[in-house]
């Protein structure tokens, strides 16, 4: 009798330790799959019953500016997320949707803001013992509202698909991030099912690409900005702004032929011209012998700027950019000699986000110490006490401040022979422009066309990057792109340093 008996004892320890062992699993080992599954409506009917943290902008005049909230409702969830400004802000803020989840700061920043984050921890213990009902916390962004509203417009008044970004280069703080054409987030946080699928659906088969963050998921070719890569490793290996490089009107790549813009010799020299007039005149040439000079040197130096990074966040991730073939390990190779030439100019396989193009300029605009870039600027409790703040962090010397200021003047002398409106009397800016060619046809396919700056020249308070996707053949980065960041550059000193 005793040996039936303890067959079934243990037989029945055996399903306990391994109901035990189930429920650890469940709860422990598979809890966070479970709570981030979209299919789990108590937790989507737990995080709607709490009030969501806002999103919060300083504008110059210390005023603070609600780029997201919640409105209270009357149905089974509790608050209603809202966006004032949705397309302006939509880049940064992202969205916050019942269906289709969150992205941009909703998605990076969720802990904090519906109040799980580990720093909220005592709010959370005292709104238990007190009854209240819980809260996120709540962000305060770098964004500078004049400045971010200055892009905006200046890009949508054309009608330009592209992106602006603006940093402070001694802080790294994103001052303005724009991407066009925009979407309104609003749609995407109704509490209506349906609503939020229509709006899904048309932003997602416009072909313009509404919901992509130009800024920071997409790379671009560069063109002739890159040559502030290039000028920065020549100056770094020894060379000044007034040593003498080529203005040779054409250099043999492959079975072609590279040539400058006019389809001259640069600055209509026969031997050779300063390197401050070969970028201040964009010359192709003298550049791509550069790139081809300096061989492994190049890549080198745009690694110190940040390009090749693949683990930046702002705290949004930013894709990487590239001076080689993006896939596999070749990021930051430069493969022969050939592709050497056309890197220098910006083309072949070089890639790079609006915002590390900002970085490269940010870079030289402080004195060749390259800051992180950085979206939050504090992290408040719900009752707006400062639970922790932007710490200024240092990437390391990208150059020498000898070769920055260096660098610097050749740019003053790019801008004066820069057209476009906007130019301000009084004010100096250090700039380039960049035209990239596209596509398998580029002669007859509309570049991508950039401006790059910053500004005060004598003592940089903002640099920008501007990209447009240009739908004219015959566009340049003067034409379109450096009248956006003359705006911008504008707005901010204006007030909003």
């Amino acid at each position: 009798m005793n040996t039936p008996l303890r067959r079934v004892g243990l037989a029945m320890l055996c399903m306990i330790v391994l109901l035990l062992a189930n429920a650890t699993y469940i709860q422990i080992i598979k809890a966070d799959d479970y709570r981030k599954d979209s299919r789990n409506q108590r937790v989507l009917l737990e995080e709607y019953s709490r009030e969501r943290g806002k999103i919060l902008a300083r504008s110059s005049n210390n005023q603070i500016q609600v780029l997201a909230t919640v409105q209270p409702t009357n149905n089974r969830l509790r608050y209603l997320r809202q966006y004032t400004n949705g397309p302006l802000y939509a880049p940064v803020t992202g969205f916050y949707s019942t269906r289709y989840g969150a992205g941009g700061l909703e998605r990076a920043e969720d802990e904090i803001l519906n109040g799980s984050d580990d720093r909220l921890f005592v709010r959370r213990l005292s709104d238990l013992i007190t009854g209240r009902d819980p809260r996120g916390g709540n962000i305060e962004l770098t964004i500078n509202p004049a400045t971010q509203l200055a892009a905006y417009q200046a890009m949508e008044k054309q009608g330009f698909a592209g992106s602006v970004v603006a940093l402070n280069p001694k802080t790294g703080e994103v001052l303005a991030m724009v991407s066009t054409p925009s979407y309104d987030p609003n749609p995407l946080s109704a509490h209506n099912g349906a609503a939020q699928e229509k709006a899904w659906r048309e932003y997602n088969a416009d072909k313009r690409k509404p919901m992509l963050n130009r800024a920071i998921a997409e790379t671009y070719a560069p063109g002739s900005t890159f040559k502030l890569v290039v000028a920065a490793a020549a100056l770094e290996d020894g060379k000044t702004k007034d040593d003498q490089v080529t203005a040779t009107d054409r250099i043999g790549v492959g079975g072609s032929e590279l040539r400058n813009y006019n389809r001259g010799f640069c600055n209509g020299s026969q031997t050779t011209v300063t390197m401050e007039t070969a970028l201040s005149l964009s010359c192709n040439t003298a550049f791509a012998q550069l790139a081809h000079d300096l061989d492994e040197k190049l890549p080198e130096q745009a690694a110190k700027f940040g390009v090749g990074e693949n683990d930046l966040r702002v705290p949004m991730k930013v894709t990487q950019s590239c001076v080689g073939p993006a896939a596999g390990d070749q990021c930051m190779t430069i493969s022969d000699p050939n592709a050497l030439y056309q890197s220098g100019i910006g083309q072949r396989d070089v890639r790079l986000t609006p915002l590390q193009n900002a970085q490269i300029v940010a870079t030289i605009a402080n004195g060749g110490e390259r800051m992180k870039p950085q979206l939050v600027k504090s992290v408040l409790a719900p009752d707006l006490s400062e639970i922790a703040k932007l710490d200024e962090d240092s990437l390391g010397r990208a150059m020498s401040r000898s070769s920055a200021d260096q660098l610097r003047d050749m740019m003053v002398a790019s801008e004066a022979k820069t057209g476009g409106d906007g130019k301000t009397n009084g004010l100096t800016i250090a700039s380039k422009t960049g035209t990239a060619e596209t596509g398998n046809d580029p002669k007859n396919t509309p570049p991508f066309a950039w401006y790059v700056a910053f500004a005060p020249a004598e003592d940089p308070k903002i640099a920008v990057a501007v990209l447009v996707e240009s739908r004219d053949v015959a566009a340049t980065g003067g034409k379109l792109s450096a009248a956006v960041g003359r705006a911008t550059i504008n707005a901010f000193l204006a007030g909003g340093s």
